[in-house]
């Protein structure tokens, strides 16, 4: 049932928004050049990696050294506005449908995290991750690791379709309020570290 809703959910939503898709591609076209998409690998289902799809907000600022600066200072006016409007998230709507994320699940996080896991925390991997999830309903990036983590886990224990739908409406309401976007007015989460 899970897998037949994102199917037709990401279907028409991709349909409904291409426009929207278009116009914020050419935007960053013009203001950012060339990728227009950013891609990076992820951890799926029981840990297993695919590539996750995002409209670029960053561009490849470097110190005199070569190295990538923070986000801080790469991250554009455009992509400021994107993140503000969870447009960046757009093109994981064509992740849904191959199968790689659920419209509602945990968020898929970076790799590098996996092995940073206590076990307990591990068990979000027990369902596909989602573009929104409990933790993003619950607070985004404005709780702690700890605190997402949980909401995870409890979201593995208790998903059902009508905590999905729930879901899904509460962030239709958060996108429009813009609630928890940023982390202590930070333009990201700071990176998970392990649990002491």
């Amino acid at each position: 049932m899970k897998r037949v809703v994102d199917i037709i959910g990401s279907s028409i939503l991709i349909i409904l928004l291409l426009p929207i898709m278009l116009a914020v591609a050419l935007a960053i076209y013009f203001n950012m050049g060339s990728p227009i998409i950013f891609k990076q690998e992820r951890p799926g289902l029981y840990g297993r990696p695919f590539f996750i799809y995002k409209f670029r907000t960053m561009v490849d600022k470097r110190d005199t050294t070569g190295n990538m600066l923070p986000g801080k200072y790469r991250l554009t006016r455009l992509g400021v506005l994107l993140r503000k409007y969870s447009l960046d998230e757009l093109p994981q709507l064509f992740n849904v449908f191959k199968g790689d994320i659920s419209l509602v699940g945990p968020r898929p996080l970076l790799m590098e995290y996996l092995s940073l896991y206590t076990k307990e925390q591990f068990r979000r991997h027990e369902v596909k991750p989602g573009i929104t999830g409990w933790a993003q309903v619950n607070g985004r990036n404005a709780i702690s690791w700890n605190q997402k983590f949980s909401l995870d886990v409890w979201y593995v224990d208790n998903h059902s379709f009508w905590l999905d739908i729930k879901i899904l409406a509460f962030t239709m309401k958060k996108v429009f309020v813009r609630e928890g976007v940023s982390a202590n007015n930070h333009y990201s989460m700071e990176k998970y570290k392990g649990t002491p």
